[in-house]
């Protein structure tokens, strides 16, 4: 067979596939798709391989379209225990959240519009007296999230002006985001304070200078510094920012509103602590220990948030529709004293011991099949370091524990898993009551085939 065998586009563009195609993909993509299977083919065939029927020409072109249109942020099951986990995108939105978001990005909204009045409003509305009343904040920002809030901080506050902060605390995140790289993008010009685990008050006061523009706290939150360690307080530093007129920030980062030693974890700082203690304003995040969508929240002293909002770059960071309506919802749940209800995370971290060993037997018995297992969850997304709550997991002890947890990754309903020893380990703590039995149908779909 030559080359002049294959079948031209048009010709395959007249198949019944691809007239189909073309009403279902466009048919510019189905178009791209047949001529880059040409091509691909017609190089094979110089290479020595055989003419394909007209056929499998068809089915490398389908092929093609159903990976070019497949969804690649799509839902998951997370089976991990990982509560906050980064990237499977943090905290899960409550059932209210959803239903909310739903409604809203259905048509028009009132993001900037007063009903009351029948005028302009402002996006800040939705939020900001809800953070003030669950804060004790005067003010309230919401941005896109917590390194921009930090960023139009440092930029409003403290550009071309010296901001001191501990050297234990220069904090790297995912993704590579650095506290010092975030200073050099303001303008800010960082001033390191002590050594690497021990820095004084003394420190910070010799440090300062006729200019200095800030003082800066960011918290531990992806990991801990033990042994010989010291650093001021919160409390000792607003004292200190004080005397000298000095505003003082705190990168709080984790958005606690809960005290989580209640749930047998280590104390996580609070944004009303941070408040309390002082600060002039207080940064953090929305979609960790708050529960909600990412965002970067700034509450704190209305002379300095109203200059932040002021500021060109507030405009450029500042959240969507859809972020304001999640919060807003999110907030609610606080502010009704239902968090541990309603809002995903804190449920996972309050479930007891018992009702997750409860929901391993269940799937056992409706698997036939695995072992349960004493297990730690993780609360994660940088929150809590090295802290772990017990749970009970599902341990499936398959032949092939990684080629299992690979096909559980591609079903159609993808299922995240670990593997511990030769093992595939389910946790139920994060695994949501509506995910539960397409979680176990596919697990059984999955163990059939293993037989």
């Amino acid at each position: 067979m030559t080359l002049r065998s294959l079948p031209s586009v048009d010709r395959l563009l007249q198949t019944d596939e691809a007239i189909q195609w073309i009403s279902t993909f466009g048919r510019s993509l189905t178009v791209r798709a047949i001529r880059e299977t040409l091509n691909a083919t017609r190089q094979s065939m110089q290479d020595g391989d055989l003419l394909p029927t007209e056929e499998k020409l068809l089915e490398e072109s389908r092929k093609k379209l159903e990976i070019w249109t497949t969804l690649t942020l799509r839902p998951v099951i997370n089976a991990t225990g990982v509560i906050i986990h980064t990237n499977l995108g943090r905290s899960p939105l409550s059932q209210a959240a959803r239903e909310a978001l739903s409604e809203v990005a259905q048509g028009y909204n009132t993001l900037e519009y007063d009903l009351a009045r029948g005028k302009r409003g402002k996006r800040e509305q939705h939020c900001e007296d809800w953070l003030q009343q669950l804060s004790g904040a005067e003010a309230a920002l919401v941005v896109n999230n917590n390194a921009s809030a930090v960023l139009l901080a440092l930029t409003a506050l403290a550009k071309r002006k010296p901001v001191l902060i501990s050297r234990s605390q220069l904090i790297e995140i995912g993704g590579g985001f650095r506290i010092p790289d975030v200073m050099r993008q303001s303008g800010a010009k960082l001033v390191e304070v002590g050594t690497t685990n021990r820095t004084h008050l003394s420190d910070f006061e010799a440090a300062i200078e006729e200019r200095t523009g800030l003082i800066l706290q960011a918290h531990h939150s992806n990991f801990k510094i033990v042994g010989f360690t010291t650093e001021p307080s919160l409390s000792e530093l607003v004292d200190l920012g004080k005397r000298n007129g000095i505003p003082v920030m705190h990168d709080l980062g984790s958005g606690a509103l809960l005290d989580t030693a209640q749930f047998g974890l280590g104390h996580e700082p609070t944004v009303q602590e941070s408040i309390t203690d002082g600060a002039d304003i207080v940064a953090f995040s929305g979609d960790k220990l708050l529960g909600g969508p990412q965002a970067g929240i700034l509450v704190g002293k209305k002379a300095i948030i109203d200059k932040l909002r002021k500021h060109p770059l507030a405009r450029a960071i500042r959240p969507d529709k859809l972020c304001l309506t999640a919060l807003a919802i999110t907030l609610l749940h606080y502010l009704k004293d239902q968090a541990l209800e309603k809002i995903p995370i804190w449920w996972m971290i309050s479930t007891p011991q018992d009702q997750l060993k409860k929901r391993v037997h269940r799937w056992i018995n409706h698997l036939g099949f695995g072992e349960m297992m004493e297990n730690q969850s993780t609360v994660g997304g940088g929150s809590l370091p090295e802290e772990t709550l017990p749970t009970w997991t599902l341990a499936l002890p398959v032949k092939k524990p990684n080629a299992f947890s690979r096909h559980l990754r591609q079903g159609t309903y993808p299922i995240i898993t670990r593997i511990e020893g030769n093992r595939v380990v389910l946790d139920p703590r994060t695994v949501l009551p509506e995910q539960e039995q397409d979680l176990l149908n596919s697990l059984l779909d999955q163990l059939k085939k293993e037989k």
